[in-house]
């Protein structure tokens, strides 16, 4: 197993091909059950989340793993002042697999130097967000059936939406890609 912390960890063919066995598993294919049987994974999330923590613990348990870990930093060593490097370790020692958001766009290199166990990235602060951008691609080919060519509207936190800049970085790499980006500032009503 590789590291997936930004999108470029894998080639076009390897998202292709990634994305086609993701569309098998979503489609009922029944051989991937046990896939993971006895390994662990642990799930540190340094900032809130709901759809992406839950997403890893239900895909880990899909395929026959375990998860652990902690889905807030008040709730870790990290409150005491325990390091990020530290806590990559000692998660090392009990896992075979890594899932961290962190609110530190340094988060995921500081990651890989500290773990002896693949790592994945579920977003680091207003940089990257690659699993939330390899959901995103899904979506784009199921409904266009293709990644490139395309000419697509992006609206919303575009300035610290780390979904978007992953995506949009990830969607050049298809070439022929046309981005149209629309800003609005919307103030609540006083």
């Amino acid at each position: 197993m590789l590291n997936f912390t930004k999108n470029t960890d894998l080639s076009v063919s390897e998202t292709l091909s990634l994305l086609r066995r993701a569309h098998s598993i979503a489609n009922h294919d029944v051989t991937v059950l046990h896939e993971l049987d006895g390994m662990q994974m642990a799930s540190l999330f340094y900032e809130p989340s709901t759809r992406t923590r839950l997403s890893f613990a239900s895909a880990m348990n899909a395929l026959g793993g375990s998860t652990i870990g902690f889905e807030s930093s008040s709730s870790a060593s990290v409150a005491k002042g325990e390091s990020l490097a530290d806590t990559i370790r000692v998660a090392s020692q009990y896992a075979d697999l890594i899932v961290l958001r962190h609110p530190d766009i340094s988060a995921p290199d500081i990651a890989l130097a500290n773990s002896s166990v693949p790592l994945i990235n579920a977003g680091n602060g207003a940089d990257l967000h690659p699993t939330q951008t390899l959901a995103d691609l899904m979506t784009i080919y199921e409904n266009k059936k293709t990644l490139s060519g395309l000419h697509l509207t992006f609206a919303g936190d575009l300035k610290y939406g780390r979904t978007v800049h992953s995506l949009v970085k990830e969607l050049l790499r298809f070439g022929n890609f046309k981005c149209q980006i629309k800003l609005e500032i919307l103030a609540a009503h006083q």
